[in-house]
């Protein structure tokens, strides 16, 4: 719809964690429920290369796209909201951008100059901002930059916006501006200067906002947003409320409303028309008014800070609608279930054991396994939780009382679980794992065959472990069987137990598939397991 590629920049003040991911997804959705080719990446300043070795306390869910990439989980909310797989030029780190400036020098590439922040860092995230761009497939390539306007870490990033307005020149990219306008209770008032002074330390980097996205729990009235403007150098109808909502998934409708997409589209000069919401308000309607409630347990051991299984929440929102279903998921830690855990588990309608990494807490997952297993509740499995079921399931029906994973126990005479042998040689964690996306072949009349309805599918990876083929005829035997494998080096990648009502685990990560506009069927299979247990069990 244009010869150009326009950039639209996400920038944050006053505070983190505003919601600068929910925004630009959400104007990218209004702006592709337009016609317009959109794509969003992020910009992040920590100097880790990728947030694939950090832990979940410290960054949250780490975000796995189909070409392999470790990414920030802000790319699984671009996902959910377009529907458009992310690659790797869709994350970019500051650990990223110096590693390749100090490669080049290696290189000679300089030939001879000092290497300096600017022009050589610069140049390098210009660079990597307008790969998308420069790819022809998008018409608004939308950049998140994240931390907070003012942060030592995000002087470069914000130097590189300041130069690209100049080298795109006028209505090719625009800044929008995320602030944050407190109430004080004790003077019962909204107050603007966070903001005004926000707008300022932009300013002073050689930045001016062209729109103000102000996060709020009140309203704005017209004098607040008149003030704002004029204290800020924006136009009126370029200050834009953003009030706290119930859903992530009511922001678009409210961004709308606000005329968010209207503004950025003007100050581009594109034309603006009215986005098509269809689709996903119907998603809205069905999420906001299920018939059934169903209550899942989350068994994991990050379960304290939930955006460590964010794709899996949002999974269960997506599964949820899909079935006219509230999904009450239960975070339950998994250090705290002792062989004793009827009482944590005992009232829930299916459990999802959850990934992870080491030993800690695994002995819980393992116990929460043999009870769902045992009372014939609901089970999904992923990726960890399916190296789980298999050790439990090795133990405690195959009588491999050693049984377990050389992740947890290197010296262990029985591993079932155990280390790809090309990741045997590997000392480097960064990277190095199985990544992306890999092709899997489902058996004829298992339960993921009818829920896929298909021979083959392909899903996102992301371990070291598997389930080691030595122990597959015993396991099989015993009533565990291996429904889905990947053709090119047979390892098992799904094990099911035919005997039970519905009992899955997969070494792959569904949830990163999952969308508002698809659903992931395993999700979508599994709650509807849950709400059939729940009418079979009415006394539970």
């Amino acid at each position: 719809m244009t010869t150009q590629t326009k950039y639209v920049f996400v920038t944050g003040g006053v505070t983190s964690s505003l919601g600068k991911g929910i925004i630009a997804a959400s104007l990218a959705k209004l702006l592709q429920a337009q016609g317009y080719r959109t794509t969003i990446q992020k910009l992040d300043p920590y100097i880790n290369v990728d947030p694939g070795t950090l832990n979940p306390y410290e960054h949250g869910e780490c975000y796995v796209t189909d070409d392999g990439a470790e990414t920030d989980l802000d790319l699984g909310h671009y996902e959910r909201f377009l529907n458009v797989p992310t690659s790797q030029a869709n994350n970019v780190t500051t650990g990223r951008i110096y590693q390749s400036v100090i490669e080049k020098e290696r290189r000679g590439e300089f030939l001879g100059k000092t290497v300096q922040v600017i022009p050589h860092i610069t140049d390098e995230i210009k660079e990597r901002i307008q790969i998308l761009g420069n790819s022809g497939d998008y018409d608004i390539v939308i950049t998140e930059i994240g931390g907070t306007v003012g942060d030592i870490e995000s002087l470069p990033y914000v130097e590189a916006v300041r130069q690209l307005k100049w080298d795109l020149g006028e209505h090719n990219a625009i800044v929008v501006h995320l602030t944050l306008i407190p109430y004080l209770s004790a003077a019962g008032e909204l107050k603007t200067k966070p903001t005004q002074h926000s707008v300022k330390t932009l300013m002073e980097s050689g930045v001016q906002a062209d729109v103000l996205v102000c996060r709020t729990e009140h309203v704005l009235n017209d004098n607040i947003r008149i003030k704002i403007a004029r204290f800020c150098n924006v136009h009126e109808d370029a200050v834009i409320q953003s009030i706290d909502a119930s859903t992530i998934y009511d922001v678009p409708n409210l961004m709308l409303k606000e005329g968010l997409d209207t503004v950025v589209l003007n100050k581009l000069q594109l034309e603006s028309n009215t986005p098509d919401l269809t689709s996903w308000n119907v998603f809205l309607q069905r999420h906001k008014n299920p018939k059934h409630t169903v209550h899942i347990g989350l068994i994991g051991k990050y379960v304290e800070l939930q955006d460590s299984y964010k794709s899996i929440l949002e999974s269960f929102i997506h599964a949820g609608a899909a079935n006219e279903v509230n999904v009450e998921v239960e975070p339950i830690h998994s250090e705290h279930i002792d062989k004793n855990a009827i009482e944590k588990l005992s009232h829930l309608h299916g459990v999802l054991v959850a990934p992870g990494f080491g030993e800690r807490g695994i002995e819980g997952k393992i116990n929460a396994v043999q009870y769902v297993r045992e009372h014939k509740i609901p089970f999904l499995g992923i990726c960890l939780g399916m190296q789980m079921a298999v050790i439990e399931f090795s133990r405690n029906v195959l009588g491999l009382k050693e049984a377990n994973s050389t992740e947890m126990n290197p010296e262990t005479s029985q591993p079932v679980i155990d280390l790809m042998e090309d990741q045997k040689t590997i000392t480097r964690k960064g990277g190095t794992m199985r990544l992306g996306s890999w092709e899997c072949e489902l058996i004829d009349d298992s339960i993921v065959s009818k829920v896929y309805n298909s021979k083959s599918i392909k899903e996102r990876h992301r371990h070291r472990y598997e389930y080691n083929n030595a122990y597959k005829q015993k396991i099989e035997t015993a009533g565990m069987k291996s429904t889905g494998f990947n053709p090119g080096t047979g390892l098992v990648e799904i094990v099911e137990i035919p005997s039970h009502p519905w009992f899955v685990g997969v070494q792959y990560h569904p949830e990163y598939k999952s969308t508002v506009s698809n659903p992931h069927p395993l999700f979508v299979a599994f709650v509807k397991a849950a709400l059939e247990y729940k009418k079979k069990n009415t006394s539970v």
